[in-house]
C-alpha cells in the first residue's frame, strides 16, 4: 500500500461539485477582486472565530506583515518570534524593517516557551509573535500577561491552526491581530494562495485593509505607502464552500491523531505532547526520533510518505546570516530540526492506511 504524506482527494470527492459551482458563479459575475464573494467570506470567517473583523489578503505572510505594519512596527524595533517555525513568521518582521529576535520553544509542544520570552525583551521590543505550530495552541495566558505588563503588541501566527482552541477559545482571538494562511495544504485551504488578518480593533482593521490595497482608503486616494495584497473573489468563493466543513474535517484529523497516539508503541519514537487545556487541529503530526533519517527511509520503503518540518532552523538559514547566529545558539530548535518527522495526516485517511503507518513505525 502507498500512503501519501498528504492528499486532497477525499475532500475533492465530497466538495468538488460545490467548488465547481463556486467557480461558475464567480465567472458568470465577471468580478474578480474586492467583491461580494470576498465580503461574504470575511463575514463568515470573522463570525466563525468570534471576531469583529476579517480582512482578506493575498497570503499568510502578507497577513502577518500587514498586521505588523498597521501596528506601526518598523525600523529600529524588535519582534520576538519562536526559533522553531516556518520562515514566513520571521520574514514578516523583516519586511516591515524590524529585527527578528528568536526565543526557544518548549521541547514538548514545539511552541514558543513563555518562560523564555521575558529574558528576550529589550527597550526596542515592540511585539511578540507566537505561532500555533502544527495546529497546537500556544500557552497564551502567560504570553498575554507579559505583553500587557511590558506594553507589547501580540500578533498571532495562526497559519497552521484554523479552529484550534486554548482553554475553550479559538486561536487568533487573543492578540491585537492574527494572521491566517489559506494555502491549499492548510486545514482550511484555498485552491491557490490566500490569507486573512483578523482583529477586534476597528481602526486597525481599516488600516490593514488600506495597506493591502495600495495604501488607499478610497479609489485613487492613497494615505499610506501600501502593498498590493487582496483576497481574490475566486479563492474567497472556494473558501466559503469549505469553511462550513472545517470543524468536521478537523475532527477527522483528531480521529487520525488519536489512532497514532494510541497505536504507536516504538520506544525510539517520541509522540506529540498535547496540553490538557488545548484542542489541536493536527495540521501536522510530527514525531521525534534520534534516528530520524533511518526512520524516514524505513517508512519510504514501506510506501509511507513523510516530510520534515523544518530541516534547517531559521537562525542557520543563509538569508538570516546577517543576524550573526551560529550553530549551537538555539539548541532546542536545532534538536527539533534534526529529529522531527511528519507522518501522513489529511482528511479522509482510511483506518487501513492509518494502521499501515502505525505498523510500519512499530517495526522500525
Amino acid at each position: 500500500m502507498t500512503i501519501p504524506f498528504a492528499s486532497f482527494l477525499p475532500m475533492e470527492r465530497e466538495l468538488g461539485p460545490a467548488l465547481r459551482e463556486a467557480f461558475d458563479r464567480v465567472f458568470r459575475r465577471s468580478w474578480y477582486v474586492e467583491g461580494a464573494e470576498d465580503e461574504a467570506f470575511e463575514r463568515a470567517f470573522a463570525e466563525y472565530l468570534g471576531m469583529r473583523h476579517c480582512v482578506g489578503v493575498g497570503n499568510g505572510l502578507d497577513a502577518l506583515m500587514l498586521a505588523l505594519k498597521a501596528l506601526g512596527i518598523g525600523e529600529g524595533d524588535e519582534v520576538i518570534v519562536p526559533s522553531n517555525t516556518f520562515i514566513a513568521t520571521a520574514l514578516a518582521v523583516t519586511y516591515v524593517g524590524a529585527r527578528v529576535v528568536f526565543v526557544e520553544p518548549d521541547i514538548r509542544t514545539f511552541n514558543i516557551d513563555p518562560a523564555r520570552i521575558e529574558g528576550a525583551v529589550t527597550e526596542r521590543t515592540k511585539a511578540i509573535m507566537p505561532v500555533h505550530l502544527y495546529g497546537q495552541a500556544c500557552d497564551m495566558d502567560p504570553i498575554m500577561e507579559i505583553a500587557r505588563r511590558r506594553g507589547l503588541k501580540v500578533v498571532e501566527d495562526c497559519a497552521q491552526a484554523h479552529g484550534a482552541t486554548y482553554k475553550g477559545r479559538k486561536v487568533g482571538t487573543f492578540g491585537d491581530a492574527a494572521g491566517f494562511s489559506f494555502y491549499p495544504g492548510k486545514n482550511l485551504g484555498a485552491l491557490g494562495d490566500a490569507g486573512a488578518a483578523v482583529t477586534n480593533d476597528d481602526a486597525l482593521a481599516e488600516k490593514i485593509r488600506a495597506l493591502g490595497n495600495y495604501g488607499s482608503d478610497y479609489k485613487y486616494h492613497h494615505i499610506y505607502k501600501g502593498n498590493n495584497s487582496r483576497l481574490d473573489e475566486l479563492q474567497a468563493a472556494f473558501l466559503s464552500v469549505k469553511l462550513p466543513h472545517l470543524d468536521r474535517m478537523n475532527a477527522d484529523r483528531r480521529r487520525i491523531a488519536g489512532r497514532y497516539l494510541s497505536g504507536i508503541r516504538n520506544p525510539g519514537v517520541t509522540l506529540p505532547f498535547v496540553r490538557d487545556d488545548c484542542v489541536p487541529v493536527w495540521h501536522i503530526f510530527g514525531v521525534r526520533c534520534e534516528a530520524r533519517d533511518a526512520l524516514e527511509s524505513h517508512l519510504k520503503a514501506r510506501g509511507v510518505g513523510t516530510n520534515k518540518h523544518y530541516p534547517i532552523p531559521m537562525h542557520l538559514q543563509e538569508c538570516y546570516r546577517d543576524l550573526g547566529y551560529s550553530k549551537g545558539d538555539f539548541p532546542i530548535a536545532e534538536a527539533i530540526s534534526a529529529t522531527e518527522l511528519s507522518l501522513p495526516m489529511y482528511y479522509g485517511m482510511s483506518d487501513e492506511e492509518i494502521e499501515c503507518v502505525v505498523e510500519a513505525i512499530n517495526t522500525f
